[in-house]
């Protein structure tokens, strides 16, 4: 969520700060602007919803590049409403200000700011950084030790750019806790910031991440850290940004990818017998008694999917938590667990905080992410890449069936170095993960199977998804996902819980999708549906065999291995929610209220 870039150079600033904002739209926004500055001139635009909207408002303005310096933002609204006064850059007497994060002492700072006559005019934590700053210039007249002490003053998570008319040549940054990148420009005297990769690729090579605490000051001349805690990474070159590809919206370019990108996740992994992780040690299992796997979303059931394997294969206790809660329950960690955390950015708040408190307890830790240098992976002890790309829809396709590969290729991993599973099992396991990637291929009818059947399940009273085992988490994944894009409201439940209080609510109007799998636990699934059947619930079944008791019913093919039948499933899932949501005509790609990369609590 939220979104920064920044800019010091003799190209056209705006252009560049506006096509830096559109690289981060995936990322979720409900607002966007930028300012930018010359000599001791600063012109700020805003605008609510799309960049577009903030596009106009800058051509209609700016008729030539009269601008070396400049800041921008999306903002996804977290202290105060979406409006155009709540969106970023904020300003004092002569300073902007764009900060992603959360400012957790905002309330005391903006009291005592205001009682020393600074006038706030929007309802955001962010805006008192801006008067803090410029209330320690006013008293030392020095904005570097007045950035310094601003910092200082500061509590929460917070990466911030800041522009002044009282230092008009250069742009102050400093990160804790969210992502923060700058760069050398391929242009000489050349400068740029962003809070992701994405608007920087084609415009640099040189990069620095920064590292929580490390911040400093960048003019056209010089970039100075306030530390000597920083490195220059190589950017890569050539731009694979996501393009729709003939598809109508990312999210459906890349369900139809999972089956490329599941490739790509086992390339070089999969052994004749074994299964091999370059980037990890087998030390890291030594002493190992128990996996804790802490997520959020759907990262979460893909851990909740990955903990039946991990029991099942490894042999190893498995348990997961929601990151959220984990944070604040006072867990009880021991040396003796591996500590796993999943994201697909490699940003998202709790997780990391989690991640954060399981190494300060001494414990061995590991992350599943999708973002090289991410946060995440430059914490954790351990890394293990998804290889999905991109992921710009903000509903998880790729991401998920990535993650739930590669925390399977890990059971079966923990199960060889422990030696608890034979060689005919080991076999068995690395003959079906070699057929994902068929699994995973969009079978055309089954699409338009979905499509056929979305206008039949646009009202109602709501939806139950159900399965058992491994078909729970993903009943819970397939829920999140209707949830997400087309607003009806749905739940997941594991299949034999339904005569233990949710059947009560079947009727007519209760939509049920249930996953039937042939190789696992086909028989109870059964009883489970014919119970919902039997009160009149609508029934929408996802199966390999025929039922003849299903209202509606969308075929999956015969395989030899439950998870196999897993995939071809989640296929059918993300259709299902994807067409629905079209029917209803929302925009899949960017649902209401909803962030990519949620880097606050």
């Amino acid at each position: 969520m939220c979104g920064i870039v920044g800019y010091i150079g003799k190209q056209n600033t705006t252009k560049i700060l506006l096509d830096g904002l559109k690289e981060l739209e995936y990322r979720g926004y409900d607002s966007a602007g930028i300012a930018v500055l010359k000599d001791e001139k600063i012109d700020v635009f805003k605008a609510l919803g799309k960049l577009v909207n903030l596009e106009e408002k800058v051509n209609a303005t700016v008729s030539k590049n009269d601008y070396e310096i400049g800041i921008g933002h999306t903002r996804w609204a977290t202290h105060g409403k979406p409006t155009e006064l709540n969106a970023h850059p904020h300003l004092g007497e002569y300073s902007y200000v764009v900060h992603n994060g959360i400012i957790e002492n905002y309330k005391e700072l903006k009291d005592d700011l205001s009682s020393k006559g600074h006038k706030f005019v929007s309802q955001t934590d962010t805006e008192v950084i801006v008067h803090l700053f410029e209330n320690f210039y006013n008293q030392l007249n020095d904005t570097t030790a007045a950035f310094k002490k601003t910092i200082e003053s500061l509590e929460g998570a917070f990466s911030i750019l800041l522009i002044t008319k009282a230092d008009p040549t250069k742009v102050f940054f400093f990160k804790h806790g969210s992502p923060l990148i700058v760069a050398k420009g391929k242009e000489e005297n050349e400068v740029l910031f962003a809070s992701s990769d994405a608007p920087l690729i084609g415009l640099s090579n040189d990069v620095v991440y920064l590292e929580d605490g490390v911040g400093g000051i960048a003019s056209s001349n010089s970039i100075e850290f306030f530390s000597d805690d920083y490195s220059w990474s190589t950017l890569p070159s050539s731009k694979q940004f996501a393009q729709k590809d003939g598809f109508r919206f990312f999210m459906e370019k890349e369900i139809y990818e999972q089956s490329t990108v599941v490739s790509d996740c086992m390339l070089g992994r999969i052994a004749d017998k074994s299964i091999s992780f370059d980037e990890i040690d087998s030390s890291i299992i030594e002493g190992i008694n128990e996996i804790k796997i802490c997520a959020c979303g759907t990262s979460y059931h893909a851990g909740l999917t990955a903990s039946y394997l991990f029991e099942r294969l490894s042999k190893v206790k498995c348990n997961v938590e929601i990151a959220s809660e984990f944070r604040y329950k006072e867990p009880l960690l021991t040396t003796d667990t591996l500590f796993v955390v999943i994201s697909q950015s490699g940003e998202t708040a709790d997780t990391l905080e989690a991640l954060k408190m399981a190494k300060d307890a001494g414990l061995k830790t590991l992350v599943v992410c999708n973002v090289d240098n991410s946060s995440m992976t430059r914490t954790a002890d351990a890394t293990i890449l998804t290889r999905a790309g991109i992921e710009k829809g903000v509903a998880s396709t790729k991401a998920f069936s990535t993650q739930t590969v590669v925390l399977w290729m890990l059971a079966l991993y923990f199960a060889k170095a422990k030696n608890v599973i034979s060689s005919e099992k080991m076999q068995e396991e690395l003959h079906a993960l070699r057929e994902v990637p068929k699994s995973l291929v969009v079978n055309d009818k089954i699409h338009e199977k979905t499509r056929r059947l979305s206008k039949r399940y646009l009202h109602g009273h709501g939806f139950f998804f159900i399965g058992r085992d491994v078909f729970f988490p993903l009943a819970l994944e397939g829920a999140l996902k209707l949830k997400e894009i087309s607003y009806l409201h749905a739940e997941g439940y594991p299949a034999g819980e339904m005569k233990h209080g949710p059947i009560a609510l079947a009727d007519p109007e209760l939509f049920t999708i249930a996953l039937m799998p042939q190789n696992l636990l086909y028989d109870k699934i059964k009883s489970n549906v014919e119970e919902l059947s039997a009160r009149d619930s609508t029934i929408c079944a996802i199966s390999p065999l025929d039922f003849e008791l299903a209202d509606d019913f969308i075929k999956t093919a015969k395989t030899d291995h439950y998870m196999l039948e897993f995939f071809e499933m989640l296929v059918a899932l993300q259709l299902l929610s994807m067409e629905i949501s079209i029917r209803l005509g929302n925009d899949v790609d960017m649902p209401r209220n909803l962030a990519k990369s949620v880097t606050v609590e």
